[in-house]
């Protein structure tokens, strides 16, 4: 599995990890397998939040007795609970969940009304706690991202975490380059669309199908090794079974050529940068 630096001071991290929203709504021991199955094929970065109502119980359940050091835990807390003194506790409640004496990047899911400054007090008091190795945001355009900066200072902001997929590249305007320029690493949360993967009889599809049947890989990997050919960019695809999450992990080491990128490119444009950042 491929790695890439997790934000400027951070530790190489798998380029493709797992994603758990909604991870809970559905059969627990499969939930459970799939992210075991992830694990074993090097996805060992598992992105979750206060947010996923039991995921962060599932993962517990599916990281019991796996050797902490060799897991890269992310979770957030949610902007109505981001004051100083809320993200704290927010965070120990996500520790007892997850059954961890620490989080190696915690997230403010994205922003709210709290000040920067509470936040950003709150993420330096854990970090000095020990309970977190270093925090980020979800959810933030580039006018956030200045206004946070100048707030935190440079390299303190590990990473972004926003919503990217085929059909969704806005991050590619402005957020991209502002994170590169800054050491940020980019976490490409619903890499799939929501429910609105191409259609195999779409002609993007067919384009998609065509590079897979190339590399004797499937359309997803295809996909995220499209994602994630920027060097700041890492995605966090959600696997309900096993088998899903070892497709998932077989886009680690997938490399796309030059033209295939370009015709990627033509097949699902970019378009033009949107008033707002899309988000789900």
């Amino acid at each position: 599995m491929k790695q890439k630096k997790f934000g400027t001071h951070g530790p190489e991290v798998s380029v493709i990890g797992q994603g758990t929203w909604y991870l809970d709504r559905g059969d627990r021991k499969a939930a459970v397998a799939a992210l075991r199955r992830g694990i074993e094929t090097g996805m060992t970065h598992i992105d979750t939040a206060e947010m996923y109502g039991d995921a962060e119980l599932v993962i517990a359940d599916a990281i019991a007795g796996l050797p902490r050091e060799k897991l890269f835990l992310v979770s957030k807390v949610l902007p109505s609970n981001a004051s100083r003194r809320g993200t704290i506790a927010a965070c120990e409640r996500s520790l007892k969940r997850l059954k961890t004496d620490h989080l190696d990047c915690y997230l403010l899911h994205w922003r709210g009304s709290y000040p920067f400054e509470e936040t950003v007090a709150a993420f330096d008091e854990l970090v000095a706690a020990g309970k977190i190795r270093s925090w980020g945001v979800s959810n933030f355009d580039s006018d956030d991202l200045d206004e946070l900066l100048d707030v935190a200072g440079e390299g303190k902001i590990a990473c972004n975490q926003v919503l990217y997929h085929l059909q969704e590249r806005a991050i590619e305007h402005a957020v991209i380059p502002w994170c590169e320029q800054h050491g940020v690493a980019v976490v490409a949360y619903s890499p799939f669309g929501h429910n609105e993967f191409p259609s195999a009889r779409s002609k993007g599809g067919e384009v998609l199908q065509a590079i897979a049947d190339a590399h004797k890989a499937t359309a997803r990997q295809v996909a995220l090794a499209f994602l994630t050919r920027a060097p700041s960019v890492l995605a966090i695809p959600k696997a309900s079974s096993a088998e899903h999450a070892a497709e998932n992990a077989g886009a680690g080491d997938l490399k796309l050529s030059a033209a295939e990128i370009a015709a990627l490119d033509k097949a699902f444009p970019r378009g033009p940068k949107p008033r707002g950042l899309p988000m789900l």
